[in-house]
């Protein structure tokens, strides 16, 4: 279930919050894009079919956000990799493009770090995300990924972090 928690910087939870709308509300009063797109009919999560199934959302989104390239990115839980893909998103970090995210299935959590709190929106399926450029953040896939997610770019090399070198991930991130 996709889930907003507000943190202090320091780990202690503020509030909650499960309803997608108010989600919406709370995200964009911080300059954050969230919709929720209902979940299509995956029975084939290749890159193809899953662009396939979303290839209008995916024109709108592009005309919208002057996105120049799109992929899809699929990480598993039995990937020999996971552990060290998990630990590359960990610490926080900044684009100079927007951050936008897809789920078309499985979760992740994106903490935005902003006006000295934390916020954690775990993302499931159906939920797109762009978390603007400059912003603080970093993600977790967890210690067994599982996720399909479209990625969108303005730029086309895709994605480039500059870490901020805050240490605050550390008070959210339990055996990274």
């Amino acid at each position: 279930m996709t889930t907003l928690t507000l943190c202090s910087e320091n780990g202690i939870e503020l509030g909650s919050w499960e309803d997608r709308t108010i989600i919406s509300d709370k995200l964009a009063a911080l300059g954050i894009d969230y919709q929720y797109l209902p979940t299509r009919d995956l029975t084939d999560l290749n890159p193809d079919a899953v662009m396939s199934q979303y290839q209008d959302a995916i024109d709108e989104w592009q005309q919208k956000g002057g996105y120049q390239s799109v992929d899809v990115v699929s990480i598993q839980a039995d990937n020999p990799k996971a552990p060290e893909l998990r630990q590359k998103f960990l610490d926080e970090h900044i684009h100079i493009e927007d951050e936008v995210r897809f789920f078309a299935a499985g979760s992740g959590v994106f903490y935005l770090h902003l006006n000295h709190h934390v916020y954690a929106v775990d993302c499931t399926e159906g939920d797109f995300i762009s978390v603007p450029a400059g912003t603080p953040h970093w993600f977790d896939m967890g210690e067994a990924p599982y996720f399909v997610a479209v990625r969108l770019f303005t730029n086309p090399d895709g994605w480039v972090a500059q870490h901020t070198g805050n240490p605050v991930a550390a008070n959210f991130i339990d055996a990274a």
